[in-house]
Protein backbone atom coordinates (compact mmCIF):
# COMPACT_ATOMS: atom_id res chain seq x y z
CA UNK A 1 0.00 0.00 0.00
CA UNK A 2 2.23 2.78 -1.32
CA UNK A 3 1.30 6.45 -1.07
CA UNK A 4 2.71 8.89 -3.59
CA UNK A 5 4.33 12.06 -2.32
CA UNK A 6 3.29 15.32 -3.94
CA UNK A 7 6.85 15.90 -5.19
CA UNK A 8 6.75 12.57 -7.04
CA UNK A 9 3.60 13.65 -8.86
CA UNK A 10 4.99 17.10 -9.65
CA UNK A 11 8.34 15.74 -10.85
CA UNK A 12 6.51 13.55 -13.35
CA UNK A 13 4.41 16.49 -14.45
CA UNK A 14 7.46 18.72 -15.02
CA UNK A 15 8.73 16.45 -17.76
CA UNK A 16 5.66 17.39 -19.77
CA UNK A 17 6.79 21.00 -20.10
CA UNK A 18 8.03 21.03 -23.67
CA UNK A 19 6.86 24.12 -25.52
CA UNK A 20 8.60 23.35 -28.81
CA UNK A 21 9.72 19.77 -29.49
CA UNK A 22 11.30 20.82 -32.80
CA UNK A 23 13.38 23.39 -30.98
CA UNK A 24 14.72 20.70 -28.66
CA UNK A 25 15.89 18.63 -31.61
CA UNK A 26 17.44 21.69 -33.27
CA UNK A 27 19.28 22.77 -30.12
CA UNK A 28 20.34 19.26 -29.09
CA UNK A 29 23.98 20.09 -29.81
CA UNK A 30 24.24 21.94 -26.50
CA UNK A 31 22.48 19.25 -24.45
CA UNK A 32 24.47 16.34 -23.08
CA UNK A 33 23.48 13.25 -21.18
CA UNK A 34 25.23 10.73 -18.97
CA UNK A 35 24.42 7.11 -18.20
CA UNK A 36 24.85 7.21 -14.43
CA UNK A 37 24.04 3.50 -14.15
CA UNK A 38 27.02 2.70 -16.37
CA UNK A 39 29.22 5.04 -14.34
CA UNK A 40 28.14 3.30 -11.12
CA UNK A 41 29.36 -0.01 -12.56
CA UNK A 42 32.94 1.18 -12.80
CA UNK A 43 35.25 -0.90 -10.57
CA UNK A 44 35.95 2.00 -8.21
CA UNK A 45 32.28 2.55 -7.45
CA UNK A 46 31.53 -1.17 -7.24
CA UNK A 47 34.39 -1.64 -4.76
CA UNK A 48 33.35 1.40 -2.70
CA UNK A 49 29.73 0.27 -2.54
CA UNK A 50 30.81 -3.24 -1.56
CA UNK A 51 32.92 -1.78 1.26
CA UNK A 52 30.02 0.41 2.36
CA UNK A 53 27.63 -2.56 2.32
CA UNK A 54 30.02 -4.57 4.48
CA UNK A 55 30.31 -1.72 6.95
CA UNK A 56 26.51 -1.37 7.06
CA UNK A 57 26.14 -5.09 7.80
CA UNK A 58 28.44 -4.69 10.80
CA UNK A 59 26.52 -1.62 11.93
CA UNK A 60 23.20 -3.42 11.60
CA UNK A 61 24.40 -6.14 13.96
CA UNK A 62 25.67 -3.61 16.50
CA UNK A 63 22.52 -1.54 16.11
CA UNK A 64 20.24 -4.50 16.85
CA UNK A 65 22.28 -5.34 19.94
CA UNK A 66 22.18 -1.81 21.33
CA UNK A 67 18.47 -1.39 20.58
CA UNK A 68 17.72 -4.47 22.68
CA UNK A 69 19.34 -2.77 25.64
CA UNK A 70 17.54 0.56 25.13
CA UNK A 71 15.37 1.34 28.12
CA UNK A 72 13.43 4.32 26.79
CA UNK A 73 12.21 5.81 23.53
CA UNK A 74 14.76 8.57 23.99
CA UNK A 75 17.53 5.96 24.17
CA UNK A 76 16.24 4.30 21.00
CA UNK A 77 16.15 7.62 19.17
CA UNK A 78 19.68 8.47 20.32
CA UNK A 79 20.99 5.09 19.17
CA UNK A 80 19.23 5.40 15.81
CA UNK A 81 20.61 8.89 15.17
CA UNK A 82 24.09 7.78 16.20
CA UNK A 83 24.13 4.85 13.78
CA UNK A 84 22.67 6.95 10.95
CA UNK A 85 25.45 9.47 11.49
CA UNK A 86 28.13 6.77 11.51
CA UNK A 87 26.84 5.34 8.24
CA UNK A 88 26.68 8.81 6.67
CA UNK A 89 30.26 9.53 7.78
CA UNK A 90 31.46 6.26 6.26
CA UNK A 91 29.61 7.00 3.04
CA UNK A 92 31.29 10.40 2.76
CA UNK A 93 34.66 8.81 3.45
CA UNK A 94 34.36 5.94 0.96
CA UNK A 95 32.09 7.24 -1.81
CA UNK A 96 32.49 11.00 -1.37
CA UNK A 97 35.87 11.40 -3.15
CA UNK A 98 34.66 9.26 -6.07
CA UNK A 99 31.47 11.25 -6.38
CA UNK A 100 33.40 14.54 -6.33
CA UNK A 101 35.79 13.32 -9.02
CA UNK A 102 32.87 12.17 -11.17
CA UNK A 103 31.17 15.55 -10.81
CA UNK A 104 34.35 17.36 -11.87
CA UNK A 105 34.73 15.01 -14.83
CA UNK A 106 31.18 15.80 -15.95
CA UNK A 107 31.87 19.53 -15.67
CA UNK A 108 35.14 19.29 -17.59
CA UNK A 109 33.66 17.23 -20.42
CA UNK A 110 30.60 19.48 -20.53
CA UNK A 111 32.83 22.54 -20.88
CA UNK A 112 34.88 20.86 -23.60
CA UNK A 113 31.71 20.25 -25.62
CA UNK A 114 30.32 23.70 -24.75
CA UNK A 115 27.16 22.13 -23.33
CA UNK A 116 24.57 24.26 -21.56
CA UNK A 117 23.22 21.32 -19.57
CA UNK A 118 23.94 17.66 -18.82
CA UNK A 119 21.10 15.40 -17.71
CA UNK A 120 20.66 11.78 -16.74
CA UNK A 121 20.24 9.45 -19.72
CA UNK A 122 16.95 8.03 -18.45
CA UNK A 123 15.09 11.30 -19.10
CA UNK A 124 16.29 11.52 -22.72
CA UNK A 125 14.12 9.98 -25.41
CA UNK A 126 15.67 11.63 -28.46
CA UNK A 127 18.57 13.94 -29.24
CA UNK A 128 21.42 15.20 -27.11
CA UNK A 129 25.09 14.21 -26.93
CA UNK A 130 26.15 11.11 -25.01
CA UNK A 131 29.19 12.09 -22.93
CA UNK A 132 29.30 8.89 -20.84
CA UNK A 133 32.47 7.45 -22.39
CA UNK A 134 34.31 10.79 -22.22
CA UNK A 135 33.42 11.18 -18.55
CA UNK A 136 34.46 7.61 -17.78
CA UNK A 137 37.77 8.07 -19.59
CA UNK A 138 38.58 11.24 -17.66
CA UNK A 139 37.39 9.75 -14.37
CA UNK A 140 39.60 6.66 -14.83
CA UNK A 141 42.66 8.67 -15.84
CA UNK A 142 45.48 9.40 -13.41
CA UNK A 143 45.32 13.16 -13.94
CA UNK A 144 43.94 15.62 -11.44
CA UNK A 145 40.58 17.07 -12.45
CA UNK A 146 40.02 20.75 -11.73
CA UNK A 147 36.75 22.69 -12.08
CA UNK A 148 36.40 24.30 -15.53
CA UNK A 149 37.29 27.98 -15.69
CA UNK A 150 34.37 28.98 -17.91
CA UNK A 151 30.75 28.84 -16.80
CA UNK A 152 28.23 26.84 -18.85
CA UNK A 153 26.64 28.83 -21.70
CA UNK A 154 23.10 30.15 -21.17
CA UNK A 155 20.58 27.32 -21.13
CA UNK A 156 17.08 27.15 -22.60
CA UNK A 157 16.33 24.18 -20.35
CA UNK A 158 15.37 24.86 -16.76
CA UNK A 159 15.00 22.81 -13.62
CA UNK A 160 13.09 22.91 -10.35
CA UNK A 161 14.32 21.52 -7.03
CA UNK A 162 11.42 19.54 -5.60
CA UNK A 163 12.95 19.38 -2.11
CA UNK A 164 12.70 23.16 -1.89
CA UNK A 165 9.08 23.18 -3.02
CA UNK A 166 8.32 20.47 -0.47
CA UNK A 167 9.38 22.88 2.27
CA UNK A 168 6.59 25.31 1.40
CA UNK A 169 4.10 25.34 4.32
CA UNK A 170 1.06 24.43 2.22
CA UNK A 171 2.89 21.58 0.48
CA UNK A 172 4.25 20.19 3.74
CA UNK A 173 0.81 20.47 5.35
CA UNK A 174 -0.80 18.59 2.46
CA UNK A 175 1.84 15.85 2.55
CA UNK A 176 1.50 15.47 6.32
CA UNK A 177 -2.29 15.30 6.10
CA UNK A 178 -2.08 12.77 3.27
CA UNK A 179 0.33 10.58 5.22
CA UNK A 180 -1.89 10.68 8.29
CA UNK A 181 -4.98 9.86 6.25
CA UNK A 182 -3.25 6.90 4.61
CA UNK A 183 -2.04 5.58 7.97
CA UNK A 184 -5.57 5.81 9.36
CA UNK A 185 -7.03 4.02 6.34
CA UNK A 186 -4.49 1.22 6.70
CA UNK A 187 -5.67 0.69 10.26
CA UNK A 188 -9.29 0.66 9.09
CA UNK A 189 -8.73 -1.79 6.23
CA UNK A 190 -6.25 -4.09 8.04
CA UNK A 191 -8.94 -6.02 9.97
CA UNK A 192 -10.89 -6.50 6.74
CA UNK A 193 -7.81 -7.94 5.03
CA UNK A 194 -7.22 -10.24 7.99
CA UNK A 195 -10.86 -11.40 7.95
CA UNK A 196 -10.56 -12.19 4.24
CA UNK A 197 -8.09 -14.92 5.13
CA UNK A 198 -6.71 -16.65 2.05
CA UNK A 199 -9.56 -15.51 -0.19
CA UNK A 200 -7.50 -13.80 -2.92
CA UNK A 201 -10.56 -12.37 -4.67
CA UNK A 202 -11.82 -10.82 -1.44
CA UNK A 203 -8.39 -9.43 -0.64
CA UNK A 204 -8.16 -7.86 -4.09
CA UNK A 205 -11.59 -6.30 -3.64
CA UNK A 206 -10.64 -4.83 -0.26
CA UNK A 207 -7.32 -3.53 -1.59
CA UNK A 208 -9.08 -1.90 -4.57
CA UNK A 209 -11.45 -0.17 -2.16
CA UNK A 210 -8.53 1.00 -0.02
CA UNK A 211 -6.69 2.31 -3.08
CA UNK A 212 -9.76 4.20 -4.31
CA UNK A 213 -10.26 5.80 -0.89
CA UNK A 214 -6.64 6.94 -0.82
CA UNK A 215 -6.62 8.09 -4.45
CA UNK A 216 -9.78 10.14 -3.91
CA UNK A 217 -8.16 11.87 -0.95
CA UNK A 218 -4.97 12.35 -2.95
CA UNK A 219 -6.92 14.08 -5.70
CA UNK A 220 -8.58 16.29 -3.13
CA UNK A 221 -5.38 17.28 -1.31
CA UNK A 222 -2.54 17.03 -3.81
CA UNK A 223 -4.00 17.63 -7.26
CA UNK A 224 -4.64 21.34 -6.61
CA UNK A 225 -0.99 21.71 -5.58
CA UNK A 226 0.20 19.81 -8.64
CA UNK A 227 -1.94 21.96 -10.92
CA UNK A 228 -0.74 25.15 -9.22
CA UNK A 229 2.88 24.06 -9.57
CA UNK A 230 2.44 23.21 -13.24
CA UNK A 231 0.87 26.62 -13.87
CA UNK A 232 3.57 28.48 -11.93
CA UNK A 233 6.33 26.56 -13.69
CA UNK A 234 4.80 27.20 -17.11
CA UNK A 235 4.48 30.92 -16.38
CA UNK A 236 8.11 31.20 -15.26
CA UNK A 237 9.36 29.08 -18.16
CA UNK A 238 7.56 31.23 -20.72
CA UNK A 239 8.94 34.44 -19.20
CA UNK A 240 12.47 33.04 -19.40
CA UNK A 241 11.97 31.53 -22.88
CA UNK A 242 12.70 28.00 -21.70
CA UNK A 243 11.76 25.11 -23.97
CA UNK A 244 11.84 22.44 -21.24
CA UNK A 245 11.73 22.17 -17.45
CA UNK A 246 12.85 19.05 -15.59
CA UNK A 247 13.45 17.96 -12.01
CA UNK A 248 16.70 19.07 -10.34
CA UNK A 249 17.50 15.44 -9.50
CA UNK A 250 17.98 14.69 -13.22
CA UNK A 251 20.41 17.58 -13.85
CA UNK A 252 24.11 16.78 -13.56
CA UNK A 253 25.55 20.06 -14.80
CA UNK A 254 24.38 23.41 -16.14
CA UNK A 255 20.77 24.34 -16.83
CA UNK A 256 18.77 27.26 -15.47
CA UNK A 257 17.53 27.00 -11.90
CA UNK A 258 14.03 28.49 -11.70
CA UNK A 259 13.19 27.04 -8.29
CA UNK A 260 13.11 30.40 -6.51
CA UNK A 261 10.90 31.91 -9.22
CA UNK A 262 8.41 29.02 -9.03
CA UNK A 263 8.51 29.18 -5.24
CA UNK A 264 7.65 32.88 -5.38
CA UNK A 265 4.75 32.24 -7.75
CA UNK A 266 3.37 29.53 -5.47
CA UNK A 267 3.70 31.76 -2.39
CA UNK A 268 1.46 34.47 -3.86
Amino acid sequence: MRIRHVSTIIATALLAFSFSPLAIAADAVDVGYLDQAELANLPQFVSANRELAGYKAQLDSQFASEMKGAATDADKQRIQLDFQQRLSDKQREVVGPLFTRAQLAVQQVSAAHNLSIVVDKRVVIYGGIDITKDVESLFLSSQAINPPVASPPPADIGFVDQTVLDSLPKVKAANDEMAQFAATQKQIFAPQMAAAGKDAAKQQQIYAQFQKTVNDKENELLKPLVDATKTATADVAKKKNLILVIDRADVLSGGMDITTDVQSELSK
